[in-house]
């Protein structure tokens, strides 16, 4: 059994086919950050039509690469949000009329939940979480902490209040003359700092809550970046490396709060901003104190927005019975509580 997987929530205009024997069988993926880095962040409307441009070429390599007959396809799975309403437009367009064309069902797909399942992708992944389970769900668009019941039963125990980690990460990134996107170039200069040059605050790390707020942290950096020279290659690496450790600091402190209040021993950590080595490393240490923890990390090539994981999600979807005859159908505003079938359908 093969799921086709479309995934066009944003920038990336990536294609997959899953296999439910023998796992991924291949997975493309078209970036658009160089054009989009010439205005320091995405365009909604130049990344549209850069799908549109793109997803064809896409489908034919995928086939042609895969080995894979139309005719072996049994659904096609998509992303129908959270997302730039454009970009998902093409996406749910495609995808309905392949599905239309080759007679065969739709599965939706929610961005947020295919993160949570983009472990599973991980070739060597041989110990799976069970559920419950909690979930840190940490991008460009998204920092949330979720209990993980079961498929497609969610809860957000934690969210983001305004700027996600990996939008401040990109902004401040900007602020330092790094090209969108940030985060991997500011981790990069990160490592050449050191940690004392600057004081930033943890934003609500002593809350009574597991929500996070990043605006204000981020407006207390462009102060310092202000106020310093920033041409200076030690002033920008101190300031980065000094970002990092406190985004990084709440995002642990949280989740291991989070984990002893829902007496969960189980941490699955995805989405662009989990790829972070100082994240991965401060989360692997202090799980290191607590008994029966265990951290599941996504593979850092389907950290950020892939098929792939559309394809996988889409595939127990199927297999559990939830799919549709073709109907164009998205929603930018997405909930990964909002189950799409159990509440829309």
């Amino acid at each position: 059994m093969q799921i086709l997987g479309i995934e066009t929530s944003c920038d990336d205009t990536s294609v997959a086919i899953y296999d439910d024997h023998t796992g991924l069988v291949c997975c493309l993926t078209k970036s658009q950050s160089k054009i989009h880095s010439q205005y320091g962040g995405v365009v909604p409307e130049i990344a549209a039509r850069l799908h549109l441009k793109n997803i064809f070429f896409l489908l034919k390599s995928l086939f042609k690469n895969s080995n894979v007959y139309k005719k072996d396809i049994c659904a096609v799975a998509y992303t129908v949000g959270p997302g730039l309403s454009g970009s998902l437009l093409v996406g749910a367009s495609v995808a309905n009329s392949l599905a239309y064309l080759w007679k065969i069902p739709v599965v939706f797909v929610n961005h947020m939940e295919a993160h949570l399942f983009s472990y599973m992708l991980n070739k060597k992944c041989f110990d799976k979480p069970k559920f419950p389970l909690l979930s840190l769900l940490v991008s460009g668009g998204h920092t949330q902490i979720v209990v993980s019941k079961s498929l497609g039963k969610y809860h957000v125990l934690g969210n983001c209040l305004d700027d996600s980690a990996g939008e401040v990460i990109d902004k401040v990134a900007n602020m330092l003359g790094l090209q969108y996107p940030g985060g991997a170039k500011l981790s990069k200069l990160a490592s050449l700092g050191k940690l004392g040059a600057f004081k930033f605050p943890r934003p609500m790390i002593n809350s009574n809550d597991f929500n996070f707020s990043f605006s204000g942290l981020k407006t207390h950096v462009s102060r310092i970046i202000l106020k310093n020279n920033i041409n200076s290659l030690e002033t920008r690496a101190n300031v980065a490396r000094e970002l990092e450790n406190s985004i990084v600091s709440v995002l642990v402190d949280k989740c291991f709060k989070a984990m002893k209040f829902t007496k969960l021993s189980n941490l699955v950590i995805s989405g662009g901003v989990s790829a972070n080595h100082l994240l991965r490393k401060t989360f692997r240490n202090m799980s290191k104190n607590i008994v029966n923890c265990k951290i599941f990390f996504t593979n850092r090539t389907f950290c950020t927005d892939n098929a792939a994981m559309i394809a996988y999600l889409g595939m127990l979807y199927f297999k559990n019975g939830f799919f549709s005859s073709s109907k164009i159908f998205f929603s930018s505003k997405l909930s990964i509580s909002n189950n799409i079938y159990l509440n829309n359908f």
